[in-house]
């Protein structure tokens, strides 16, 4: 699923007063790490993760196992702090602008 920028914006709006969910210890993206994030996207569909210590190229590979692992989307990414949404499709609890 491809969201559009209006789309975007509103899920970035949600997610700020978020905390994070999901925190990656010195380990990194395991696959334990992408089966936990896989069950809080399925309950909550926008998630925020704080991703391990690193330079820019590891937080990024890290991103892309996760997304990749879970088929969620980058919805925004500030330091070592990414959010991920993923559609419920059975019961989709955020209502997405058009």
């Amino acid at each position: 699923m491809t969201l559009s920028s209006s789309q975007t914006r509103y899920l970035r709006s949600l997610a700020h007063d978020l905390s994070p969910v999901v925190l990656l210890g010195n380990k990194g993206a395991t696959e334990a790490v992408v089966k936990e994030l896989n069950q809080a996207l399925d309950i909550h569909e926008l998630v925020k993760v704080k991703l391990s210590g690193g330079d820019k190229d590891e937080r990024q590979v890290q991103i892309d196992t996760l997304t990749g692992g879970t088929q969620s989307e980058k919805i925004h990414q500030i330091g070592h702090v990414v959010v991920l949404f993923r559609r419920n499709a059975d019961e989709p609890k955020i209502a997405l602008p058009r």
